[in-house]
């Protein structure tokens, strides 16, 4: 089956992570075409995508081959490659892209410094050139840059059949294989770049409320409650945020504002309510001054 896809890897040269973000009207793209390993690389396999291109190329960049050394060898053993577009991006930044002449029109990529951009069964040849611009334009996180590049393919004409599925994999400078900075799939929704996004919102936003918990346990408490401020600015309406962050003002003296939150999180759900009731000193050491403010007792395990 021909898979219509369009798709960017990427490493940031502040940060070194390197990711890949992908966007189709095709179920589950993400589980075919996003491949990345943290101090490795990043790759895109689409079209009619072989998947083994994505643990092949990661597998010989792992051993020292460059990304163009690495791709030649793989594409010069299929003999599909005519209906193949694989891009690849390693630790360096290097690059490496290929666009087989039987992909279905318009297909085609751009590489360019430290990413590439690649589309294929696209609604007209702006797709690609619209992508690299909008990574390039952009100085946000390599997360949200990446995104940017989707959204800009798709109001360049994106995938001629539409809208479908789509992913996005950050992975860390180094670390160990299975470590990921952001894996994000949205499978089958007729937005699905909206949704992405919005499960951005909603990572960034957990990501910030495990550095307030990491402050909090510094003692640091002022940063902590800027970050779980931050968090729920991100993510107004999870219970979750609402819930721990509440905790954590308490923890750092904003008894009032703090009980507030944790008010809000157990109207949201009453089972917080349970959970506030279960929670030790050596788990959240604040749970006790939020049960007496709200009158809420103490219930012990068997």
């Amino acid at each position: 089956m021909r898979k219509g896809t369009y798709s960017i890897v990427a490493r940031d040269p502040a940060t070194g992570e390197l990711g890949v973000a992908v966007q189709s009207h095709w179920f589950s793209v993400g589980s075919i075409v996003s491949w990345a390993e943290p101090g490795v690389g990043a790759v895109a396999t689409q079209s009619i995508a072989e998947p083994a291109y994505g643990p092949r190329l990661l597998e010989r960049l792992r051993s020292g081959q460059s990304p163009r050394d690495a791709l030649d060898e793989l594409l010069a053993a299929d003999e599909h490659a005519r209906v193949r577009q694989v891009a690849v991006v390693d630790r360096s930044g290097a690059v490496a892209v290929h666009t087989g002449d039987g992909c279905i029109p318009y297909a085609g990529h751009v590489e360019g410094e430290t990413f590439t951009a690649q589309a294929n069964m696209m609604g007209g040849p702006e797709v690609w050139p619209a992508m690299a611009e909008a990574f390039t334009a952009s100085t946000e996180p390599l997360s949200r840059r990446l995104l940017a590049a989707l959204d800009a393919g798709d109001a360049a004409g994106g995938d001629v059949r539409g809208r479908q599925s789509a992913a996005l994999v950050i992975v860390p400078a180094e670390g160990e294989p299975w470590q990921r900075g952001v894996e994000l799939r949205v499978e089958d929704d007729p937005d699905p770049l909206g949704e992405l996004r919005r499960l951005l919102d909603l990572a960034d936003a957990y990501a910030l409320a495990n550095e307030a918990d990491n402050l909090m346990a510094e003692g640091r408490h002022a940063e902590a409650g800027e970050r779980g401020r931050k968090a729920l600015e991100l993510a107004p309406a999870s219970e979750e945020l609402l819930f721990w962050a509440g905790l954590g003002m308490v923890q750092a003296g904003d008894l009032e504002g703090g009980v507030e939150r944790v008010r809000s999180a157990i109207e949201m759900h009453s089972g917080w309510r349970d959970l506030l009731a279960r929670l030790a000193p050596d788990i959240a050491p604040s749970a006790a001054a939020a049960r007496e403010a709200l009158g809420i007792p103490e219930e012990t395990g068997s």
